[in-house]
C-alpha cells in the first residue's frame, strides 16, 4: 500500500504522529508536505496530494489541516477523489465500507494524535463492501464527467 500525505500547518504536528504511525506499520508513502509549522495555504497541499491518488500513484491520502474541513473541501474538488473528513473510528470504518473514500481528512487542532491514531488504523484496514453502494459511487462518477 502507497499512502500519499499532507498538511498545512494547523496539521503539521499531527502528520508528524500519522508518519510514524505509518512507518510502524512499514506503509510505503509520500510526504506532500508542508514541512514546517510555518503557515501555507491548504489549498496548496492538498490539491498536488489528492492530484496524485486520483492519477492512482498512490493507492489512499490522508490530508490534515486544522479542522479538516478546508482540505476535504480542496480534495472532493479533485476528479475521482472520495474525500472523507472523519474524527472517530465508526466514520472512518463506514467511509470506506460504503463510499470508497479514497482521500481521509482530519483536524490537528480537533483530536489528538491517540484518536487520529485510531482512526488512520480503522481508515487503512476496512475495505469497501461494494454491491448497492457500488451503484452510487458510480452514480458519483458519472455526475463529475457531465460536469467536465
Amino acid at each position: 500500500m502507497k499512502i500519499a500525505i499532507a498538511s498545512d500547518h494547523g496539521g503539521f504536528e499531527l502528520k508528524k504522529e500519522i508518519i510514524k504511525l505509518l512507518e510502524s506499520k512499514k506503509i510505503d508513502y509520500t510526504d506532500f508536505g508542508t514541512f514546517s509549522a510555518e503557515s501555507v495555504d491548504y489549498p496548496d497541499v492538498a490539491i498536488p496530494c489528492a492530484e496524485a491518488v486520483a492519477r492512482g500513484q498512490f493507492d489512499k491520502g490522508i490530508i490534515i489541516c486544522g479542522t479538516g474541513i478546508g482540505v476535504c473541501i480542496c480534495a472532493n474538488k479533485v476528479k475521482g477523489i472520495r474525500a472523507a473528513l472523519c474524527h472517530d473510528t465508526f466514520s472512518a470504518r463506514m467511509s470506506r465500507m460504503h463510499n470508497d473514500a479514497n482521500v481521509l481528512t482530519m483536524g490537528g487542532r480537533v483530536i489528538g494524535p491517540g484518536l487520529a491514531a485510531d482512526i488512520v488504523e480503522e481508515w487503512l484496514d476496512a475495505g469497501f463492501e461494494g454491491g448497492r453502494h457500488q451503484r452510487r459511487i458510480e452514480k458519483i462518477g458519472e455526475y463529475e464527467n457531465k460536469a467536465q
